[in-house]
């Protein structure tokens, strides 16, 4: 048989096979965290040099829409340029956004002047930091009146990302959090029913009452998510994340759990469901870490990859925060030590 013949069987046979193995809802997600990408907006997005939002809030009042999608991005963002082209360049997606929201795209370490949704004048970078926008992508929705009505952090997957879109657009914030309206909306709630998280009676957290030399990682997880799974194979057994992780208390809760008694690393008391509400999380897994004095240093639940958690225990073991520094400039500075390095290997 012709050996052109031959190659195209080969292939026809493998994108069958590709497209009738099920993927799970996690594999849009999987791209290296750590490659460097070049941020470009939407067509669609207001192209302007000049950050006007209250003028771009008006606008999209007087066309009859119900407000402003501000998008933070860093450059180089690997989340963001996935997020920008498997999400926003989702066409359905992308008609949603357009009907109910003008659509901004703000570089959060930009020094140009703007004027925000009240109308104060600042820098972009100012008006990030008074946001705290502390990872990239960071999404902001303003509602009519310039009110912020939700904040979205990490990557969103398109499906994920159109269920956000009907919790805005339907207004379900005046009446309920997004983690859940989620919940709600989940179709995969009894999955993985054989698996469950242990509950503990009582767990003591407070980093007063058990003094340590180590700062502490909280990671919230729940029965049935795939993600978590994912999260525990992909990343916390790597090599490098495991050996990193050697530094740190961990501890695993379980996000629903509201029976078990916990006194955070503050020292309050509370229990795992109402720690993760408190957070304002929305999805799982979720983490925050801890300083030894038991206050917050940093908590997400957006999308963590290898290089991303590299990053955050990093951030937190270099103790980058008493130098003022965010997350994301820590992340920057890392990828350009990265790539220098590279640099000089390759010369």
């Amino acid at each position: 048989m012709n050996k052109n013949i031959l190659k195209r069987i080969y292939f026809i046979l493998l994108v069958s096979i590709v497209l009738l193995v099920p993927l799970r809802a996690s594999s849009a997600a999987s791209f290296a965290d750590s490659d460097i990408k070049h941020i470009g907006y939407p067509t669609w997005f207001k192209d302007t040099p000049f950050f006007e939002l209250e003028e771009d809030l008006a606008r999209a009042r007087s066309d009859g829409k119900q407000g402003l999608m501000v998008l933070f991005t860093s450059e180089g963002c690997s989340y963001c340029h996935v997020f920008i082209q498997k999400s926003l360049g989702d066409p359905e997606i992308a008609s949603m956004v357009r009907k109910h929201f003008d659509s901004v795209g703000l570089d959060i370490f930009n020094d140009a002047d703007m004027v925000d949704p009240d109308g104060k004048e600042m820098s972009v970078k100012e008006f990030a930091r008074g946001e705290k926008v502390e990872f990239s992508p960071t999404l902001l929705f303003y509602g009519k009146g310039g009110n912020k009505v939700l904040r979205v952090i990490g990557f969103q997957s398109p499906e994920r990302f159109k269920k956000i879109l009907g919790y805005v657009i339907g207004q379900h914030y005046h009446s309920e959090s997004l983690s859940d309206y989620l919940n709600r909306q989940s179709i995969n709630k009894t999955a993985h029913a054989e698996k469950h998280l242990k509950h503990n009676r009582s767990l003591v957290l407070n980093r007063n009452l058990l003094p340590t030399s180590k700062p502490m990682l909280l990671i919230f997880e729940k029965t049935g998510c795939d993600e978590c799974d994912d999260f525990r194979s992909d990343v916390l057994r790597l090599k490098q994340v495991k050996n990193t992780l050697k530094q740190f208390e961990v501890v695993k809760l379980d996000a629903r759990d509201d029976k078990t008694a916990i006194i955070t690393p503050d020292g309050s008391r509370t229990t795992s469901s109402s720690l993760f509400r408190k957070y304002a999380f929305s999805r799982v897994p979720a983490i925050a870490f801890f300083d030894m004095g038991g206050s917050t240093v940093l908590k997400t639940d957006a999308l963590v990859l290898r290089q991303r958690m590299m990053n955050s225990l990093n951030f937190v073991l270099e103790k980058a925060y008493k130098k003022g520094w965010s997350y994301q400039k820590f992340a920057r500075t890392k990828a350009i030590e990265r790539y220098q390095k590279k640099q000089q290997i390759n010369r």
